[in-house]
Order: structure tokens, then sequence, then C-alpha cells
């Protein structure tokens, strides 16, 4: 499932235009979790200039409102860093 929820991830972030994307699937180490049995745990670093000027929590809004329905059903969990090209 995670690498197909990983492409399905990369596929939602697309709208975004981003000038990197890196997911880490960290599932493996939420095992037993409550909450994993329906859902993955993923760690996003993404570069997009779509973040200029943007606080963290409306950065943080613009991933979520791409990954959408996702993050009901194949992300339990997604640790988001959002950054904007002049950040790195």
């Amino acid at each position: 499932m995670s690498n197909a929820t990983t492409e399905l991830l990369r596929q939602r972030l697309a709208v975004l235009h981003a000038d990197s994307i890196a997911i880490e699937d960290d599932s493996h180490l939420h095992a037993g979790h409550a909450g994993a049995k329906d859902g993955g745990h993923f760690r996003l670093t993404i570069v997009a200039n779509v973040f200029s000027g943007k606080t963290t929590m409306a950065r943080h809004r613009l991933v979520y409102d791409a990954v959408g329905d996702l993050m009901r059903g194949k992300i339990h969990a997604l640790v988001i860093h959002a950054r904007s090209p002049d950040e790195v």
C-alpha cells in the first residue's frame, strides 16, 4: 500500500507546482499503533513558490487541500516541511 500511497500523494501535490518533493514512508515505525492500521505515516518535504510569504498554517492548508481525501483513509499522519525556494 505504501508505494501506491506515496505515488498518489505525489500526484495530488502536483497542483502545487513544486520545485522538489521528497516523501518518506515512516509507517514501519508505527506498527501496532491503533490508528496506523487504516493508513500510513508519511514525512513530506516540499519546496514551492506557492509557499512564499505564507505562514506555516497557510502552507499546511495548501498541502492538505491538495492531498484531499487521502487524509481520511490512506494517510493516518503526515509530517509537513513546506518551504519556499528562497528558504532552501
